[in-house]
């Protein structure tokens, strides 16, 4: 899925951003200790949203992330491979037995933008988030095209699925919708 951030990312600093994914699960799984890693490169070091998602035999088995940059995108990657081998409440925690079979795959996420209206999301390429008073859900732009929803199937499951909040509440101006891109790749690639 090509967009604005893929000039922030090229081919190496993808690369290494999987290995970090890899190293870490590989090393919490197996001993319980979290990675230590200093990187040079730039695009690395900014803050940026990012979600790690584990499959085992084309099946999810995993997926956490955080929406906004909250220190260098590289130990946000680090942090979200452990939790999303550990803490995703969805599955038990991934088993070293199981690593061989686990496939990483990384979304780096663009800055959220608010919008008015279902009008500016184009499915496929954005990602949505909805809040209505203190709950949330948020869909990554993949789920759409993986689900094959249209677009009014894709804000019903999000609202009442992902935000616990009534399936049509995107229709209503007390919901708040942001949209982001994302730079996805993965071991697959």
């Amino acid at each position: 899925m090509k967009n604005s951030i893929d000039k922030l990312l090229n081919s190496v600093s993808k690369r290494r951003l999987l290995e970090i994914a890899r190293s870490t699960i590989e090393a919490y799984v197996k001993e319980q200790k979290e990675s230590d890693f200093k990187e040079d490169d730039e695009a690395l070091k900014k803050e940026m949203g990012a979600f790690v998602t584990l499959h085992k035999h084309g099946q999810l088995r995993g997926c956490i992330g955080n929406m906004v940059g909250k220190g260098p995108l590289y130990l946000t990657i680090r942090d979200m491979a452990i939790a999303a081998a550990t803490q995703d409440p969805r599955f038990p925690a991934v088993t070293e037995d199981e690593l061989k079979d686990i496939e990483i795959e990384i979304s780096v996420l663009s800055p959220l933008k608010r919008i008015e209206g279902p009008d500016d999301i184009v499915i496929g390429k954005h990602g949505v988030i909805v809040q209505k008073g203190f709950k949330s859900g948020v869909y990554l732009p993949q789920v759409a095209t993986e689900t094959g929803w249209s677009k009014n199937e894709f804000m019903d499951s999000l609202c009442a699925h992902k935000a616990g909040i009534p399936a049509n509440s995107w229709k209503q101006s007390d919901c708040d919708i942001h949209i982001f891109t994302t730079e996805v790749f993965g071991e697959k690639e």
